[in-house]
């Protein structure tokens, strides 16, 4: 009997403390859900463990549950007001973008200063469709740690009809130097060879690989190197 009046009581519980929390996160606004800065993260994660424990232990007072939601939510609506009325403030809570490519070029500092590994880069660029970082103009970690990517001109994304032409080809680049490491195998698929990858880095005025960052290879053999200290630098972004 004990047991299942325990049952009956976490019933309860999820039916009205689920219907709250969904009323609370809708009141405290879609960017919650949607684009997840860090202090709406921690909001989340807050509702999460208290409802977790509400639901989990029957001896936490359910009363206090429900009051702890709706005063989580009340604060988070608080802070996103002086965010949008405090400019200054808004800025300490929340992670100033970084500019991580510039000019087809990888800004090592930047990315070390915000602890993201070249992979990590490179995935998220695939998810934008880029292939080939010596198109990018700019690309940007915004605040909520998703990756905007601006290309170059000449590479804007055009349709075939205004190129006038019936079949247009896709950049492609390969990996093929990852800090100083170079992998043999991108050489063999590209029909290239060890010594016409010194040869070219010679005529880019490179003499040893360790400055070398990052480097990609076409199928055409057109090599893009990004080294570890860029002769560019990041512009200012701010919020």
């Amino acid at each position: 009997m004990n047991l299942l009046k325990d049952f009956l009581i976490l019933l309860c519980r999820i039916i009205t403390i689920l219907p709250l929390l969904l009323i609370m996160t809708l009141f405290m606004g879609r960017r919650s859900i949607g684009e997840l800065p860090i202090f709406d993260f921690l909001i989340l994660m807050s509702l999460g463990a208290v409802v977790g424990a509400d639901i989990a232990d029957p001896e936490v007072e359910h009363i206090h549950t429900a009051v702890a939601i709706v005063m989580i939510g009340i604060f988070q609506k608080i802070i996103a007001y002086c965010k949008i009325r405090y400019r200054s403030f808004g800025e300490k809570i929340t992670f100033e973008p970084v500019v991580v490519i510039k000019d087809g070029l990888f800004l090592v500092k930047n990315l070390q200063r915000i602890r993201y590994s070249i992979d990590n880069i490179l995935y998220m660029l695939r998810e934008s469709n880029v292939f080939d970082i010596s198109i990018v103009k700019m690309a940007v970690i915004e605040s909520n740690g998703k990756l905007t990517v601006q290309k170059k001109s000449s590479k804007e994304t055009l349709t075939r009809e205004d190129l006038h032409i019936s079949n247009s080809k896709i950049d492609l680049a390969y990996p093929l130097i990852i800090e100083g490491k170079v992998y043999e195998d991108v050489l063999t698929h590209c029909n290239q060879t060890k010594e016409w990858l010194v040869g070219e880095l010679k005529t880019q005025g490179i003499e040893s690989l360790s400055d070398i960052f990052f480097a990609s290879l076409t199928d055409e053999g057109k090599l893009h190197v990004s080294l570890y200290s860029p002769n560019n630098s990041a512009p200012p972004l701010h919020h």
